[in-house]
């Protein structure tokens, strides 16, 4: 019997060991899902507290409940750390790291060098890793594969290596990872074989594509269309604005029909970590055939000229209702999340927006009930610890204008058009207030 068969045996019963790196908000849902489905796993995570809250039984991610985790930790299956001396014990191990954008708009691999590594030192026959981040084609093959076969050991022959893209959706309550196929991708028939069985396990479905380069193309594509779709919005938005027409009863009406159209809203700005990111990886790569991206690259424009959209927007109402401009009115931003309903605010728009109402001299504050205070951002670190304020009607009497970036669930609104006397609206989370919402001023 071949090391390889002795992984499918131990798929197939379950008693893999199972490793993940990186417990974000990718890696910890994948986690809790393989633990759920019988098998032992362990989590890695170079931030050391995270695998400490783990143990607690405590989540980080505002989605997952204590409740998950502590019921993991309570099958005896569940471990997390940050000795990646670990790596060694286990069968099958799935890379989750972040894969951002360096300021030049390049991509940022050293996660998944530094996972890769990692992982090469204490490679043994018989493993199986899968790069579960999303990246441009060709990762997998030519940046992962080299360095774990510097390991001496050789992939198809030794350990198997396959690419099958994360497909989250943070807080999508619709979705989650048990009802959503996964793409798998490998460059031989043993590692994408093997990648299906384990991944059968626990979601409703598995979509197998011929090499890795198209499964990582697979990802990069669901995204740009996203993207592109966004920025449609976002363009049709300005148009409509100039026309006194309302983009959102555009929508609206127009999604009823039951062919040819699917809808997209306009926003801010685009945010999170993946739409903003993943159309300029395959625009990054396309340089390399010497093509250019250009429609990527033009919705990428639409969408980024959102937040410098908004504040005008904002300026200009603040001139008509009131005669002045933003230096030294008080404005509060609702919502730092990236979308509503989670605490993740990497790439969220808010950021570009609170920056350039600062620079014309706003005097900013903000609320995000679930982000109450602002963690270490990359562009821009003077923001870390601010806080956000107390939710009451006399606190929000303090604000001429209010910009609505963010629509959590819960977020009492009503008292928002009460008491703040000029709001601008990005999201059209007032529409359902009637006459009370007659003054809001959509962006």
């Amino acid at each position: 019997m071949t090391d390889f068969d002795v992984l499918r045996t131990r798929l197939a019963s379950r008693s893999a060991r199972v490793g993940v790196i990186g417990m974000g908000y990718v890696g910890l849902p994948i986690a809790l899902s393989v633990v759920n489905a019988g098998f032992e796993i362990c989590g890695f995570d170079t931030d050391p507290s995270k695998p400490e809250a783990l143990k607690r039984g405590e989540s980080y991610i505002s989605y997952i409940p204590d409740r998950a985790v502590a019921e993991a930790n309570a099958t005896g299956r569940f471990s997390a750390t940050s000795n990646y001396d670990e790596l060694e014990d286990t069968d099958v191990m799935l890379v989750c790291v972040p894969t951002p954008l360096t300021r030049h708009r390049e991509p940022d691999m050293r996660f998944i060098e530094s996972s890769c590594h990692q992982i090469a030192r204490r490679l043994r026959p018989g493993q199986m890793i899968i790069l579960e981040s999303t990246t441009y084609p060709g990762t997998t093959e030519e940046l992962v594969r080299p360095i774990l076969e510097g390991s001496g050991l050789k992939s198809g022959k030794d350990f198997l290596l396959a690419f099958s893209p994360e497909r989250e959706d943070p807080g999508n309550k619709e979705h989650g990872l048990g009802e959503i196929p996964k793409v798998v991708g490998a460059d031989d028939e043993t590692a994408r074989k093997l990648a299906t069985q384990f991944y059968e396990q626990f979601v409703p479905g598995t979509v197998q594509v011929s090499n890795s380069r198209t499964a990582e193309t697979v990802k990069l594509v669901e995204n740009i269309f996203r993207a592109v779709n966004i920025a449609l919005a976002n363009e049709l938005k300005v148009v409509c604005d100039s026309m006194s027409v309302d983009i959102w009863e555009v929508i609206e009406a127009a999604k009823t029909k039951p062919f040819g159209f699917m809808p997209f809203y306009p926003g801010p700005g685009l945010g999170g970590h993946c739409i903003p990111i993943d159309p300029f990886y395959l625009t990054w790569k396309a340089r390399e055939y010497d093509l250019h991206t250009r429609f990527i690259e033009l919705a990428g424009e639409v969408n980024a000229a959102m937040p410098r959209y908004v504040v005008e927007k904002l300026m200009a109402a603040l001139s008509d209702r009131f005669g002045i401009g933003l230096r030294g009115t008080p404005v509060l931003v609702v919502g730092v999340a990236y979308k509503g309903n989670v605490d993740d605010t990497r790439g969220s728009a808010s950021f570009k927006i609170i920056s350039l109402l600062e620079e014309r001299g706003a005097e900013v504050s903000y609320f995000d009930r679930l982000v109450p205070v602002l963690t270490p951002l990359r562009d821009y670190p003077d923001f870390v610890g601010r806080e956000s304020i107390a939710w009451s009607a006399q606190t929000l009497r303090a604000f001429k204008a209010a910009l609505i970036l963010t629509d959590h669930d819960g977020t009492d609104y009503e008292t928002l058009l009460r008491e703040v006397p000029l709001v601008v609206d990005t999201r059209n989370a007032t529409a359902s207030l009637g006459q009370l919402a007659a003054d809001v001023v959509k962006a």
